[in-house]
């Protein structure tokens, strides 16, 4: 797995290793979205490597895989260098399909619902990309040169995943990139008002990182090549997630609202989970007061 250091990596490889513990895992991550913290308890192997750097052949000198977990990427949607950004995701993505052509292994790779833009109804895979930072435009031009690979090759599965608003555990590490759910506990916990964007009516597709795991894991038994939305399928908004988050700590804060500086943001996101459901069986179980008590409890065990 790439990125398995990472935020959903990180909760992918553990649970790939209770699932499969015979199984010989691999991890390959650079840290600079990943913190090692993030794999206790982890038992399989570890490749300290940039992926646009990696001689893959060299490196596991023909092995061979059942499968492939690619997570990692630049994933600072406020990082604004375009070169470094596109060619870090594409190239890295690229080295990876031209590793795993000839022996036609299986690849799950992230993907991101950042690829539609600015939305205002449920987004569907079959929708035109409109990307409105260069985060976005990365995810595209992989998801552009999966769909040749897979094309060219019908005994080839390349499945692309279409993340939407995901929080939940070992997402600390990355600071302000961090979900919206993190930050606001955090500050919630420390007795301070939860600061969001005026008016706090704008709305997400909140995804608990566990509903993504099992979108993953479904994904590898997938018959057929594709890119699929994963979300919860329900959009929240950013009051609605004071609100429950007052419930789960025990808290009565009021927001404040404050200025959003930034120019091109998402005021709306939710996943149509119409394909997703019928191809990979993919059934979301954790609705956004389910996912933050449970996150509230792993961040807080006491």
């Amino acid at each position: 797995m790439t990125g398995g250091a990472g935020f959903i990596g990180s909760n992918l490889v553990l649970s790939l290793q209770e699932k499969y513990p015979d199984a010989r895992l691999t991890v390959i991550d650079d840290f600079r979205s990943g913190d090692f913290k993030n794999l206790a308890g982890y038992t399989g192997d570890f490749v300290a490597e940039d992926l646009v750097r990696l001689d893959w052949e060299r490196q596991f000198r023909g092995e061979k895989f059942d499968g492939i977990f690619h997570l990692a990427s630049i994933t600072d949607t406020t990082l604004h260098d375009q070169f470094a950004q596109t060619h870090d995701n594409v190239e890295g993505f690229r080295r990876l399909l031209q590793f795993a052509g000839p022996t036609k292994t299986r690849i799950v790779y992230a993907s991101s619902a950042a690829t539609y833009g600015n939305a205002s109804a449920a987004s569907r895979e079959g929708s035109g990309a409109a990307p409105s930072n260069v985060y976005a435009f990365s995810k595209v031009i992989m998801d552009n040169i999966a769909r040749r690979a897979a094309g060219a090759s019908s005994e080839w599965k390349l499945v692309g995943l279409r993340f939407f608003n995901v929080y939940g555990p070992r997402e600390a590490h990355k600071g302000v990139p961090a979900s919206m759910v993190y930050h606001l506990s955090k500050q919630m916990r420390a007795g301070q008002r939860p600061r969001i964007f005026k008016h706090g009516e704008q709305k997400r597709d909140f995804v608990y990182v566990q509903d993504i795991v099992q979108g993953c894991l479904r994904a590898f038994e997938a018959e057929e090549s594709g890119i699929y939305n994963l979300g919860f399928g329900q959009p929240r908004s950013f009051n609605e997630m004071v609100q429950i988050l007052n419930r789960s700590l025990g808290t009565n804060l009021e927001p404040e609202y404050i200025e959003n500086p930034h120019a091109h943001y998402q005021n709306f996101t939710q996943a149509d989970l119409m394909a997703v459901r019928s191809a990979l069986h993919y059934q979301p179980e954790y609705p956004l007061e389910k996912g933050v008590a449970d996150y509230m409890r792993w961040l807080d065990p006491a």
